[in-house]
């Protein structure tokens, strides 16, 4: 693939330093960090919502969540293959950003589990809406020596204001005196500051004919345009997704050992710390290490979350198994969006990462499930050492595949 019309500007050229990224990746990260933090205001409190108000089970909130982000995965394709018919990405990335936007309102609206699950499957329609667009104009605009620091540096700041949005709904828990469905409407407030500054300063770079020209992006015969080492990404994402399953489950494990409800969004907060802080150093050693050392390392990390958050009998073994959580990610997640954009033919990046967030959100809605399911019928640390397990397994599976590509290349 060459990299000639996906530079936007002299500056851009130079490789290795965070300030030659393009203006629009960081107006994509700011924006992210805004709608992050209207929305992990909200979710931050919507599994102790779920339980204590509307009193929904552990299989229902396993179900919700799991549907939710498949709905969002499932989107995500056809949005992905649109942009790529289109030539056109923004106009779909805003459209969903303002979708997610409008429906924030619906949350503290609820009155019932209908409620929550019609809110969260309408937001979750405008994650999917936005993803894929999103994520191939991260490629589209950014030299491929700095796809990695891209990627990073836009899941910092998503991560921050994921951050952000816990630490502040604890603040308005504890100045609104526990009133859940109150810190939900200020929540809304930055999702419309987000879709304004992506709307002022996000742009469609030019594209030649070469590069907009697809006329049927999921027909048959562009499919087979993908090469066999994307499909392998396709594979490892889904895998990691197993080993893995909705943060929601981490928030009900600080409120099973004890931990007083306007306190409870403190895990999120402790997660996203370590997640944002993580996240851009480890996008910028994707575009210098080996994929294989750091997802080797971000599932070790999730190895070492899921024991400490199963043997967890405090406050301080929760929060250290949600530090490793957030660690895990930031080694993982970004990594894993510059082997999609690597290995996607420029005129099928969107297609490309729609398929790979698919397959992913299916491996979500079956984590997720099962995950609520163990937590219902054996008990929280079943939960998480299942998901240790899985995660062991695919390290394991990863060594294998490794050690038998060194032999073939030795015959």
């Amino acid at each position: 693939m060459s990299s000639r019309t996906e530079q936007t500007s002299p500056r851009s050229r130079v490789p290795g330093k965070w300030r030659a990224l393009p203006t629009g990746i960081w107006a994509l990260g700011f924006g992210s960090l805004f709608m992050d933090i209207s929305s992990e205001m909200i979710h931050s409190l919507l599994p102790v919502f779920m339980v204590t108000v509307l009193g929904a089970s552990m299989v229902t909130v396993g179900v919700i969540e799991g549907i939710a982000e498949a709905t969002a995965a499932i989107l995500k394709v056809f949005s992905g293959a649109l942009s790529d018919y289109l030539g056109k990405r923004k106009f779909l990335m805003i459209l969903g950003y303002g979708l997610a936007a409008f429906t924030k309102p619906i949350f503290p609206l609820a009155s019932s589990i209908g409620w929550v699950f019609t809110a969260r499957f309408v937001d979750r329609i405008g994650k999917g809406i936005r993803g894929a667009p999103r994520d191939a104009l991260i490629a589209d605009i950014t030299p491929a020596p700095l796809r990695g620091a891209a990627y990073g540096l836009r899941q910092a700041l998503d991560s921050a204001g994921a951050l952000l949005g816990p630490l502040l709904a604890v603040v308005f828990m504890i100045w609104l005196a526990n009133d859940i469905r109150a810190v939900m409407w200020i929540a809304a407030v930055p999702a419309f500051i987000a879709v304004a500054l992506l709307m002022i300063y996000v742009r469609d770079p030019e594209r030649t004919h070469a590069t907009g020209d697809v006329k049927s992006p999921l027909a048959r015969a562009n499919i087979k345009r993908l090469p066999l080492r994307y499909w392998l990404v396709v594979l490892l994402g889904a895998v990691f997704t197993l080993a893995r399953f909705s943060d929601a489950f981490l928030v009900l494990r600080a409120q099973d050992i004890g931990l007083a409800l306007g306190y409870v969004p403190v895990v999120m907060v402790v997660m996203n710390v370590f997640y944002a802080g993580a996240a851009y150093p480890a996008g910028a050693a994707a575009d210098r290490f080996h994929p294989r050392t750091l997802l080797l390392i971000g599932l070790a990390l999730l190895i070492a979350a899921d024991m400490m958050l199963a043997a967890a009998r405090g406050a301080l073994g929760v929060f250290a198994g949600v530090a490793l959580w957030g660690l895990h990610m930031a080694f993982t997640q970004g990594l894993l969006s510059k082997l999609v954009a690597d290995t996607v033919p420029t005129q099928l990046r969107g297609t490309g990462f729609g398929i790979f967030n698919l397959v992913s959100g299916g491996a979500l809605l079956l984590a997720s499930v099962l995950a609520g399911v163990l937590w219902s019928a054996i008990g929280p640390a079943a939960t998480f050492l299942a998901g240790a397990g899985f995660a062991a397994l695919s390290a394991i599976g990863l060594l294998t595949v490794d050690a038998g590509h060194r032999n073939r290349d030795k015959e």
